[in-house]
């Protein structure tokens, strides 16, 4: 079984930065992702990271969060710089193997409980 726990949402104004945590217990996926769901809205895909590292980004975050993984901690991170308004969410981190897309929700086994994230402006 896994287990995802995600840590370091809180409260930032826009143009500040946070850095959002996952540690992951159980085996390693071949690939680990953030998503996030608005007030409202369904959940999107924002980045993704495969066990090579190598990396793929929604377009409106690119430039400005950056996920990293460390295998030897089994913890996956996104650094989320010059936040926006936009970006307030809960967040969620998820680790997958099922082949069915790296940016869809299918693409998924587990999910973390989610962190929430809330950008002032």
């Amino acid at each position: 079984q896994v287990t995802l726990v995600e840590s370091g949402g809180g409260l930032v104004q826009a143009g500040g930065s946070l850095r959002l945590s996952c540690a992951g217990s159980g085996r390693t996926y071949n690939y680990m992702g953030w998503f996030r769901q608005a007030p409202g809205k369904g959940r999107e895909f924002v980045a993704a990271i495969w066990s090579g590292d190598s990396t793929t980004y929604e377009d409106s975050v690119k430039g400005r969060f950056t996920i990293s993984r460390d295998n030897m901690k089994n913890t996956m991170y996104l650094q989320m710089n010059s936040l926006k308004p936009e970006d307030t969410a809960v967040y969620y981190c998820a680790a997958g193997s099922t082949g069915r897309g790296i940016r869809r929700i299918q693409g998924y086994n587990y999910w973390g409980q989610g962190t929430q994230v809330t950008v002032s402006s």
